[in-house]
């Protein structure tokens, strides 16, 4: 009854208030996608199952006012699953080709800021069947002569699959029953990857040399088709055995080109051969031919562990690894150590002396080094020893010791590293030893150099200099915070000069950085270090950044700006300004929080900053100061927004409420502007007559004279004494406002082009065709599609889909029935819902036909489609009939979507469509049916009982 009141008032007076209607966020998650299947299980949780490789479409039906914010989430899966091109602010949320680490639990959360969030999640299970794999296994024991000449042999296959897969076991095309045959055996084993059955064959007979098949199926769930693979047991089956052309390590010289050639020695059915590398996959310069991996040109990047892999399924795959060695040299160093028995840091005459050299190079060991004194080769000898690899050093050193060192010592010594052979350049250094060469070096930090200023994006220069000792070493720095990384993301980082220059400096990289003295390239002694502190200045960082600030006009407004944070914290200057002007006002105390006090009048609304300044730069608080009221609210949950008016034009119950209504000045009405293809069609002001807007209350708006079946865009504003705040905006649609049977209301045989108030889906593909036998084309397609309507009549009409090019298949119409609401009828005693019967005819004829889907679609906030009933395939020469029972949980649609099939004999037809209230009983009556159109007309008794008790249904409430 309250209903009638609201609709009966609402067109007697185009504006009222309501109580109010701001209510918490409430979701619910729906499908609409490709599900197999969508259950509750034994703990309430929803799950919602789908093939992998289908679309996955959630639906977040959201509720409360104002209008609540969506956000999907997901857990149970890859943290790095992404959910394609759908953002997951939608209320819809589409993943394309569901993969099955995309199964997990989906969660969507709801928030419009009163109240809690509301939080609904539903489980998606992702339903897989992997092509088994079917390896074939002997006893463990002593191998004589062939494979099979043991007594059992074990046929393992494994799949991976959702749910659990059924094995079956076939020798031929027998199917293997373990009850019936004592030669076998089939068992489960434990600890295995994925689902795994064994067949095992026992002393071995004559008949077990036969084709075995493995066959692995779901049970048809999500129509995924049963896989098998199948392996024939000869008396010659052996396992695959290889051998390389090469050693365990090749070692080669850049530019050479590499043949590895893996050759199969043993195994039956013949192995296949694979070619894969580690660490990552192979070069794409990488060729394979054959059983050969071809590498032209090696590069140190080719280098690796490359793996020959052969398969028959028998047995374990055979393997065998090369590692292939580039070779490479670089970046020679040496070290001066003095006798380190003695703790000495310089050279001294009767002491030992030991020069080092060290070259960074693959493979290490290879690497020869040569010494040499004035040019001349050196040997070892009681005063200069040879050490090919120094254990005191790092692998790959080599060291010339020098002991009881005399004056004709003070030579120049040479290092050459070379790899024997190879076309690598070999390296070389000279460290010239005399008294007055070899000297401690000395590390300087320049005046000033301690404490290093720089603004932030600027470039710095941090100096540690040796100012003296021979020869100087290069300069290594590092940050002295624990773990922090240098700003190129390495602990160390190598200077040759001791300037260590930084780009953009960041405030992360503020702090301490220490300076030392290389151990190579100098003398091996105690390391010199010193520390600079880098010291990066930036503007104050202020709060807020940006504010809105909504006041009634003629009272006093307070804005501040605070300082969270300023290097150097000393401020130089604090400056407000109003729309770009200065604000001449007394010097504000650069110790206190910035403070701008005013009372706001409707001049001196308007944008204004504080401009806040240190010796590094400014930063600003912007302030948008105004009277401007808050914006309108729709609601978008109005029952029976639509009313029809004469002729073909229609009305619409708009509703909406305020924002914060007294943050401003008093609302005295709103504009509305209803516009069409961007063009205005109307503009009004709605007087609301002296009642201001309260908080939480209910505007309405009726709009008239608008055309059936067409929407609207509507923009809506409020309006003060001195101003108008923004427009929101929102679409309008047309929808048939059924809400009892009405004497006019009969089975719909599409006799009339209104076709019963039905319509083409936008979104499909292509259309419904209205058509009878006086109507089809000559040409048509032959053996597809009715020659008439269901009642048999030349004259009779009926819809259908075309098959014909340019569909292709997959192609979907979809038409739409009116939209039925059922809020004003109630469902039987003890039930919320209204059953409805939904009854028609189709005909399916053709050897390419499709699939005709009849989905229910439920209107709210968001449409939510479900199938109740699909039919596929050829479905004979004759019109059938279809009925079922539908509870629709609010207004709804009745959707019939034809699926275009492999090729052109695929028509599809429906006819004489009716919806009735009530459960379907047996012939299906049809003295309640609710759709308009067409020209077989009921019994006027039936339709005036219908028609008078529904009047005092309505009456009674």
């Amino acid at each position: 009854m309250e209903l009638f009141w609201i609709l009966l008032f609402s067109s007697a007076c185009p504006l009222t208030l309501g109580q109010g209607v701001y209510a918490r966020a409430n979701a619910q998650i729906v499908h609409s996608g490709a599900a197999c299947n969508v259950k509750d299980d034994n703990i309430s949780e929803r799950i919602y199952t789908i093939k992998e490789g289908d679309t996955l479409v959630l639906q977040c039906i959201v509720k409360g006012h104002p209008r609540p914010q969506i956000r999907w989430t997901k857990t149970a899966g890859s943290a790095s699953d992404k959910f394609q091109e759908t953002s997951i602010y939608n209320e819809t949320l589409r993943i394309e080709g569901i993969l099955r680490v995309q199964g997990g639990r989906y969660y969507c959360k709801a928030d419009n800021g009163v109240g809690v969030a509301d939080i609904k999640s539903i489980r998606v299970d992702v339903q897989y069947l992997d092509t088994p794999v079917l390896t074939v296994h002997q006893t463990i024991s002593d191998v004589r002569g062939s494979y099979y000449q043991e007594k059992t042999v074990f046929l393992r296959c494994t799949v991976n699959s959702n749910p659990p897969a059924r094995f079956i076991w076939k020798r031929g095309n027998m199917r293997i029953e373990q009850s019936k045959d004592n030669g076998v055996d089939i068992y489960e084993p434990l600890y295995t990857q994925g689902e795994t059955k064994v067949l095992k064959l026992k002393n071995l007979r004559p008949k077990d040399f036969a084709d075995y098949t493995c066959q692995v199926s779901v049970r048809n769930v999500c129509s995924i088709e049963d896989k098998s693979v199948t392996f024939r047991l000869t008396n010659a089956t052996t396992p695959p055995m290889i051998r390389l052309s090469v050693n365990d390590s090749v070692v080669v010289d850049p530019g050479q080109d590499v043949f590895l050639t893996c050759e199969i020695t043993a195994g039956f059915p013949p192995p296949k051969v694979t070619w894969s590398r580690y660490p990552g996959p192979l070069p794409l310069s990488a060729q394979v031919r054959g059983q050969t991996l071809i590498l032209r040109a090696v590069t140190p990047t080719d280098a690796g562990f490359y793996n020959c892999t052969a398969v028959n399924n028998v047995g374990n795959p055979a393997r065998k690894n090369v590692n292939l060695i580039v070779r490479t040299m670089g970046n020679l160093t040496f070290q001066i150590t003095p006798d380190s028995n003695k703790d000495s840091e310089t050279i001294q005459m009767g002491r030992d002396l030991k020069l080092s050299c060290h070259a960074d190079a693959t493979p290490q060991d290879k690497v020869n080094y040569t010494w040499y004194k004035n040019g001349a080769p050196v040997f070892n000898s009681d005063s200069l020893i040879l050490l090919r690899s120094d254990p005191d050093m790092a692998p790959g050193t080599s060291s010339l010791e020098i002991v009881d060192m005399k004056f004709r010592d003070l030579a120049t010594y040479s290092c050459v590293a070379n790899f024997p052979g190879s076309r690598v350049p070999e390296l070389r250094v000279d460290v010239n030893i005399s008294q007055n060469s070899v000297t401690p070096p000395v590390l300087s930090v320049p005046p000033g150099g301690q404490v290093v200023s720089v603004r932030e994006g600027g470039n710095a220069e941090l100096a540690c200099l040796v100012v003296d000792g021979k020869p100087r070493p290069p300069i290594l720095w590092s940050r002295v915070e624990k773990d922090v990384l240098m700003s190129a993301g390495k602990a160390v980082v190598e200077t040759p000069d001791g300037r260590l220059r930084l780009k953009n400096v960041s405030r992360d990289m503020m702090g301490l950085y220490r300076c030392q003295t290389a151990p190579y390239n100098g003398l091996n002694i105690k390391r010199r270090e010193a520390q600079i502190q880098l010291n990066v200045q930036y503007p104050p960082i202020v709060d807020p950044v940006f504010q809105d600030v909504r006041s009634r006009n003629y009272q006093m407004v307070t804005l501040r700006c605070l300082i969270l944070r300023s290097n150097p914290p000393r401020l130089t200057d604090i400056r407000w300004f109003r729309n770009g002007d200065f604000i001449r006002m007394p010097m504000p105390d650069l110790k206190e929080t910035p403070e701008l006090k005013f009372k706001l009048e409707p001049a001196s609304n308007g944008s204004y900053e504080c401009r806040v300044s240190n010796s590094a730069g400014m930063s600003t608080c912007t302030f948008n100061v105004s009277a401007q009221p808050y914006n309108a609210e729709f609601y978008f949950d109005t029952p029976n927004p639509v009313r029809i008016q004469k002729g073909n034009n229609y009305s619409y119950n708009l509703q909406w409420t305020q924002k914060d209504p007294e943050a401003t000045d008093r609302i005295i009405g709103y504009w509305v502007n209803v516009r069409k293809n961007k063009q205005s069609l109307l503009s009004k002001q709605i007087d609301l007559k002296g009642k201001e807007p309260e908080k939480g209350v209910l505007l309405s708006h009726t709009i008239s004279d608008l055309r059936i079946p067409l929407s609207y865009e509507v923009r809506l504003a409020p309006i003060t004494t001195y101003s108008t705040g923004d427009y929101i905006s929102r679409i309008i649609q047309y929808s048939e406002p059924y809400t009892y049977p009405r004497p006019s209301d009969h089975v719909c045989g599409f006799e009339d082009d209104r076709i019963c108030g039905f319509s083409q889906d936008r979104s499909d593909v292509f259309d419904w065709t209205r058509q009878n036998h006086l109507t089809q084309n000559p040409k048509r397609s032959a053996n597809t599609g009715p020659e008439t309507d269901r009642s048999g009549t030349k004259e009779g009409y009926y819809m259908y889909i075309e098959a014909s090019r340019p569909r292709v298949q997959g192609d979907k119409a979809r038409l739409l029935s009116p939209l039925f609401n059922v809020t004003s009828v109630r469902g039987p005693k003890g039930s919320g819902r209204v059953p409805y019967c939904v009854s028609f005819y189709y005909h399916m004829k053709g050897k390419h036909i499709g699939t005709l889907n009849v989905l229910l679609r439920v209107r709210s906030i968001a449409s939510v489609d479900s199938v109740v009933w699909m039919k596929s395939g050829h479905q004979g020469p004759d019109w059938k009939k279809a009925f079922f029972d539908i509870s629709p949980s609010g207004p709804f649609q009745i959707v019939f979507e034809g699926i275009r099939g492999p090729s052109f004999e695929g028509d599809i037809a429906i006819d004489d469509v009716s919806i009735t209230i009530g459960k379907c009983k047996q012939g299906n009556t049809v003295a309640t049916a609710v759709l308009i159109g067409g020209s077989r007309s009921l019994p006027l008794a039936s339709w005036l009982t219908a028609g008078l008790a529904s009047v005092l249904l309505l009456l009674h409430r």
